[in-house]
């Protein structure tokens, strides 16, 4: 395994912690009813906004791993 691979490895697993952190703010700020210092309507926009950037980084994150710890290198077929 070279070093290359080992990096897309890494960054893989580190965007598997971005999808969560994503997630989670966006849950945060349209579901918590304790941020009374922030309108509403500006809290549920930027939450969904985080909530649906959060749902597309967790697909492009799924197809990343998939094809960097479940395909062969043509180097070692």
């Amino acid at each position: 395994m070279d070093g290359n691979r080992l990096m897309q490895q890494v960054t893989s697993i580190f965007s598997v912690f971005m999808v969560v952190f994503y997630l989670g703010v966006g849950w945060f700020l349209v579901f918590r009813s304790d941020l009374s210092y922030l309108d509403k309507p500006v809290r549920v926009i930027v939450g969904s906004a985080f909530i649906f950037y959060g749902v597309y980084r967790a697909f492009r994150t799924y197809v990343k791993i998939v094809e960097v710890f479940f395909t062969k290198d043509k180097d070692e077929e």
